[in-house]
């Protein structure tokens, strides 16, 4: 398709897709020697997932480093997209009936309480919008783990061997010296590979646990030692701030 049809289809404008070209967010699959752009069916794909993201509040800049991450996963992203649209629309649903109620009360044709008023606002985090920054907009994680699968065996064994080391006391409390002195080694190694801020570091270890291909291969290690490491890593970051 030529980038005016393209513009026709989805609603949006030609300067839009030029835009979106200009700054490699979305690049048409080819151009004609006569400088006509034509899209294809992938590239629409692409345009849907940028348009989810833009309608949830992503900046273009974030857009493009999510979906040009080697580990980006169209599917996973549309199963985060649906939740967060889900929650948006409860929120505006809620507002939509706070404003009928007040056109209502405005008319002395009901009264409201001041409570009722303010049904529908709500100023905290969107939890599926913070899952989302966190699993999208995280580059230490992606960086750990791209030269995690370049490191030499000795560099492995190193891994390795805190997390045996970690197994041997995931008996013991997560916040117990034995416990943080080996925690620390671990934050120590990370930042040696990549650059982790106490935050990112706490962010990490929830992700031990929320993610089963985390889970699963530390555990191998010892059950119970995603968990583990966790808490600690959590207990570690709260003291260190």
């Amino acid at each position: 398709m030529k980038v005016k049809e393209v513009a026709d289809l989805v609603g949006v404008s030609v300067r839009t897709l030029h835009h979106y070209d200009e700054i490699g967010l979305l690049n048409p699959e080819e151009t004609t020697e006569s400088g006509y752009r034509v899209y294809s069916d992938e590239n629409l794909e692409t345009l849907q997932q940028i348009l989810f993201f833009k309608e949830l509040g992503f900046p273009l800049k974030k857009i493009n480093e999510i979906l040009t991450r080697p580990s980006f996963d169209r599917e996973e992203a549309l199963e985060m997209q649906r939740k967060m649209l889900l929650e948006k629309r409860s929120r505006l649903n809620k507002m939509i009936g706070t404003i009928e109620k007040t056109i209502q009360h405005s008319k002395g044709e009901i009264h409201m309480s001041n409570q009722e008023k303010f049904e529908g606002f709500d100023f905290s985090h969107n939890p599926y919008e913070q899952e989302a920054r966190e699993k999208w907009g995280d580059h230490a994680v992606d960086e750990a783990n791209e030269k995690a699968k370049s490191m030499s065996k000795p560099d492995q064994e190193k891994f390795n061997e805190i997390y045996r080391n970690l197994a041997t006391l995931r008996h013991l409390l997560p916040d117990s010296k034995e416990a943080q002195a080996a925690i620390k080694e671990w934050f120590v190694l990370l930042n040696t590979i990549g650059n982790y801020s106490l935050e990112a570091f706490k962010g990490l270890g929830q992700m031990y646990v929320e993610d089963v291909r985390f889970t699963k291969n530390i555990d191998q290690f010892g059950e119970g030692l995603a968990v583990f490491m966790r808490d600690a890593m959590t207990v570690y970051a709260d003291r260190n701030k």
